[in-house]
């Protein structure tokens, strides 16, 4: 009997695809929807770690020494983001800003990703990405997008974007940064 009752209880009990929202709109009709994904997260996120830059917890998918020598700073902090489905990485050095900031979006379909890689990289402000083979997307080295510092690189395939923000000038960096975490979580 116990058995039949718990599963009628659980055919009434939402499916986690129904308790999230694919989109959280404004209520304003004239306003765009927000396309949501990462349990919740609106397309243009950034990752939030409570310590900051005095925090260490450590990247699950990109090594700190090889994070350091590939954008060329000492790290002195690490912090992860674990509201993003697979969590955002945020790297600072001696700046209070970060000199490195990885985000992975893991987006309900292929427009939403792409809609992260707009924000990230206009394309009107911004130079095609088109590596790793399949990826495409847009790249900008420092002073190329308005009230951006540093270096960018993002791209998506499918549902999937990455996006790497780099305090140095050369969007190279940001560049090996995302190639080595497409690589390594095997996207």
């Amino acid at each position: 009997m116990t058995v039949v009752a718990a599963s009628l209880l659980a055919g009434c009990a939402p499916s986690a695809e129904e308790a999230t929202p694919a989109a959280a709109g404004t209520g304003d009709p004239s306003q765009p929807s927000v396309v949501a994904a990462d349990s919740g997260l609106p397309f243009d996120a950034m990752p939030e770690v409570p310590g900051g830059r005095e925090s260490w917890e450590e990247c699950p998918y990109l090594d700190t020494g090889w994070v350091s020598d590939t954008n060329g700073q000492r790290t002195l902090g690490v912090g992860v983001d674990a509201r993003f489905d697979t969590p955002a990485c945020v790297f600072w050095s001696y700046p209070e800003e970060p000199h490195l900031t990885v985000i992975v979006r893991d987006m309900p379909d292929v427009d939403a990703a792409i809609a992260v890689v707009d924000w990230a990289a206009p394309i009107d402000t911004t130079e095609p990405a088109e590596e790793p083979a399949g990826w495409s997307g847009g790249r900008a080295g420092a002073g190329m997008v308005p009230e951006r510092q540093g270096a960018l690189y993002a791209v998506q395939k499918g549902d999937r974007a990455v996006v790497v923000f780099s305090n140095q000038d050369q969007s190279l960096k940001a560049e090996q940064v995302a190639k080595e975490a497409i690589a390594r979580l095997g996207l």
